[in-house]
C-alpha cells in the first residue's frame, strides 16, 4: 500500500512518517515544498529504517498540476501542510481525481459527501481536534454503559511553529471554538468564566483555564448523549498567555510571529509536555461511577503525528467506511491506543476511579 505524505519535512509531518514507519506501513511517498530539507530528511529516515521504500517529491499545494501528480497511484493521501486554513480543499481535490483515500492531520474543511461514496475522506486526526475527542470515547466505551458529566482540562508548552501559530489563531476568531462556552443540555453560551492561579493536578504550578467549546466537543456530547460538558484549555502562566491576550489587537502576521517567539521564550530551560486530564461521571449498569484518566506526551507534533498515523493505519486495514469522517468519531477506540501506544508518542496514560479534585489533594498529600 502507498501512502503519500504531504508536508513530510515538517514537525508533524516528519512525526507522521516515523510513526507511519513504526506501525509496519514503509511504502512512502514524502512530498514537501524544500527539495534540501526533503533529501536530509530522507537519508535520515533510510538510516534509521533502511528496508523501507521511500522516496521524495518536491511538490506546492498551492500547484495544483503537481499536486495531482503527488496523488497519484497512491492508496491514501495524507496531508500534514499547513496552515490549513489556507489550503481549503486543495489537497482532497487532488486525493478524489486520484481516487485515493484522504486523511488530514488538522484540516476542518466542508467536503461534498456525494463525492466519497466509494473512498473515505477522515478530517481532523491530529491532536485537537482528533485525539481529545478520542480519549473520552475510548474512557467512555471501557467503563460506562452512559456518561452524564463531563470535564475536560487541555495544556501544553511547546513551541508554535508559523505554520502552528497561524492555525492556531485562525481556530480563535473563526467560531469553530465559543469562549466562555459549555454543553449544558445544549449548547450554553457565556455559561462559565475563565480563572486565574488555579491548582490542577498533573500540571506545574498554578495555572489559568480558558472554558471552550468548539465543533468537536459539541459532536462529543451528542454522541455521547451528555447532560454536562465543560472544556478547559489550561495555559500556564508566561509569555505565550501574554501573546494571546494581545493577539486580537495586531495583525495576524504579526500576531503568529509573536506567539512563536512567546512560545520559545517559555520552553527556554523547560521541556515541552502534553497534557490531558479529563473526568467522567455516569453509570455502569445502573450503578453511578466516576473515573478521571491522564494522557501525557512529549510534544504536540509527536502525538498529532501518531494520531494520523493510526487513522491512515486504520484507513489501511478497512476498519473505516467509505464516507466523509471526523476521525475521534471514526476510528476504533481500543485498537486505536493500542496503536498510539506502538509508537512512542503518549507518555503517560493512567486511569483512576477519582475525582480530578481527590486527584490534587493526593498529590499535596505527597509533597
Amino acid at each position: 500500500m502507498l501512502i503519500s505524505v504531504l508536508g513530510a519535512s515538517g514537525d508533524v509531518g516528519l512525526a507522521s512518517v516515523r510513526a507511519l514507519l513504526s506501525l509496519g506501513l514503509d511504502e512512502l511517498r514524502l512530498g514537501g515544498r524544500d527539495a534540501g530539507k526533503g533529501a536530509r530528511c530522507l537519508a535520515t529516515l533510510q538510516q534509521q529504517w533502511p528496508t523501507a521504500r521511500l522516496h521524495w517529491v518536491t511538490v506546492d499545494f498551492n500547484d495544483a498540476p503537481a499536486m495531482a501528480a503527488f496523488a497519484d497511484g497512491c492508496d491514501v493521501l495524507l496531508n500534514c501542510a499547513g496552515p490549513s486554513w489556507r489550503m481549503g480543499d486543495r489537497c482532497a481535490q487532488a486525493a478524489l481525481q486520484a481516487r485515493a483515500h484522504y486523511v488530514d492531520a488538522a484540516g476542518d474543511v466542508t467536503l461534498d459527501p456525494k463525492l466519497w461514496l466509494d473512498r473515505c475522506a477522515v478530517l481532523g486526526a491530529g491532536l485537537q481536534p482528533g485525539l481529545t475527542g478520542l480519549l473520552p470515547r475510548w474512557l467512555a466505551q471501557r467503563d460506562f454503559t452512559q456518561v452524564h458529566r463531563l470535564h475536560s482540562y487541555f495544556g501544553l508548552r511547546d513551541q508554535f511553529t508559523l505554520v502552528a501559530a497561524d492555525d492556531f489563531l485562525q481556530g480563535a476568531t473563526d467560531g469553530s471554538s465559543e469562549p466562555l462556552a459549555a454543553w449544558h443540555n445544549g449548547r450554553r453560551s457565556r455559561a462559565l468564566t475563565r480563572r486565574r492561579d488555579v491548582a490542577l493536578p498533573c500540571f506545574p504550578g498554578q495555572v489559568q483555564v480558558l472554558p471552550y467549546l468548539n465543533h468537536e466537543g459539541e459532536r462529543l456530547a451528542m454522541d455521547l448523549r451528555l447532560e454536562v460538558g465543560q472544556w478547559f484549555n489550561v495555559i500556564i502562566d508566561g509569555y505565550v498567555l501574554k501573546a494571546l491576550d494581545l493577539a486580537h489587537s495586531l495583525p495576524r502576521a504579526e500576531a503568529t510571529q509573536r506567539l512563536r517567539q512567546a512560545s520559545l521564550l517559555d520552553l527556554s530551560a523547560q521541556a515541552p509536555f502534553v497534557t490531558l486530564l479529563l473526568q467522567l461521571d455516569g453509570q455502569f449498569d445502573g450503578q453511578p461511577i466516576t473515573r478521571s484518566v491522564v494522557l501525557g506526551g512529549s510534544g504536540n507534533a509527536a502525538l498529532t503525528g501518531a494520531m494520523a498515523a493510526v487513522t491512515v493505519t486504520g484507513v489501511a486495514q478497512d476498519e473505516i467506511p467509505a464516507g466523509c469522517h471526523h476521525a475521534a468519531q471514526v476510528l476504533r477506540p481500543a485498537i486505536s491506543f493500542e496503536r498510539l501506544q506502538r509508537t512512542s508518542a503518549i507518555s503517560a496514560l493512567r486511569v483512576m476511579d477519582t475525582p480530578i479534585e481527590r486527584l490534587l489533594c493526593a498529590e499535596e498529600g505527597s509533597l
